[in-house]
């Protein structure tokens, strides 16, 4: 079969593999539509790792069922998670799911990227999800990261009508623009640092979108009757952005930290200021299966329009180009890749 190898952002290649043979509990699963994730193009995280098969938001079709499968048929349109909990461990029976250690060493085989992925066992157990007629496959490819973003403002604790900044208007960003509206939110302000992507966040459902090189801590208490956000959502790593959260965020309110940094990042924050306004700040990663559910839910009812979210759709041979557009964050959002292309 055919993958998209990857070993740079800049050298994506299409190479051949044998197509996975599965076992008598796993699925053979023919890729139809896999998203690039802003995650894919951090080179400092994926380099180390290098040559591999990425891609981790996929939808698709079953072409094989193993033997002792029951629950799935061939021909099944599914999405199917890369990386699923044990559901037993303290962290799991805490709702912490996405710290699980088998969550962090699971995946399918060999990645995204590949006109086939073989699903182990235990993805096969609680990491394969049907789609509803409702969802076609380029919006499964959406459910991976709308599941993150649903994580995220749970742990956050949204309420209706609090004001929510979002720093940095990628496809992150603008999903946790439109789940915040959705869920009734008040004000929602945001900000990137291209113009294109500030327009997306005013299409997508954004008061107001503004610069992130401007004085943001002013212009949202401007229009947020003085106040700040009661809720600041970081979707990039850098660590201006981060102050900017600090300097944003209103009294008694909350930072989530949605986007890593890069290895050996520190950020100077003085606690006291932290105290003294009862900041919370709290981090997330990932979607757990619950969190993966009401992401399936959201799109069938059209809740969260991901479709006008794709821009660009792109055969496997074209993987390399579709990584420049994600890693050059300009005039592109979701990117996807259609393996049998």
């Amino acid at each position: 079969m055919r993958v998209a190898m990857y070993y740079n952002n800049r050298d994506v290649r299409l190479e051949e593999m044998p197509t996975p043979k599965i076992g008598p509990d796993e699925l053979l699963v023919r890729v139809i539509a896999s998203g690039i994730c802003g995650s894919d193009v951090m080179e400092w995280y994926r380099l180390k790792r290098a040559p591999l098969v990425l891609g981790h938001e996929i939808a698709g079709e079953i072409a094989a069922v193993g033997e002792d499968v029951k629950r799935y048929r061939k021909g099944d349109r599914v999405f199917v998670s890369h990386h699923v909990p044990c559901n037993t461990c303290h962290y799991c029976l805490n709702d912490h799911h996405t710290i699980c250690d088998t969550l962090h060493n699971t995946n399918f085989d060999p990645g995204g990227f590949a006109e086939y992925i073989r699903v182990p066992k235990i993805n096969v157990d609680r990491g394969v999800f049907v789609l509803p007629d409702e969802v076609s496959f380029d919006e499964g490819v959406l459910i991976e990261p709308l599941a993150c973003v649903v994580r995220g403002q749970r742990i956050a604790h949204l309420e209706h009508g609090q004001s929510v900044l979002v720093i940095g208007s990628g496809v992150a960003g603008l999903l946790h623009i439109q789940l915040a509206r959705s869920t009734g939110a008040g004000r929602v302000v945001a900000t990137d640092i291209t113009d294109y992507r500030m327009k997306a966040a005013r299409r997508f459902g954004a008061d107001l979108a503004m610069h992130a090189e401007e004085d943001v801590p002013m212009l949202l208490r401007q229009v947020n009757d003085g106040r700040g956000a009661d809720l600041v959502i970081v979707c990039t790593g850098a660590t201006k952005a981060v102050l900017q959260a600090i300097q944003s965020v209103d009294r008694g309110g909350t930072i989530l930290l949605f986007a890593p940094a890069e290895p050996g990042v520190s950020i100077p924050i003085q606690p006291n200021d932290i105290w003294s306004r009862g900041i919370t700040i709290t981090t997330t990663y990932a979607g757990s299966p619950k969190d993966i559910s009401i992401a399936i839910e959201l799109i069938r009812n059209h809740r969260i329009d991901v479709r006008k979210m794709i821009t660009h759709r792109l055969g496997l041979a074209e993987a390399g180009l579709g990584f420049q557009l994600v890693s050059g964050a300009d005039d592109s959002l979701k990117v996807i890749i259609e393996p049998q292309r």
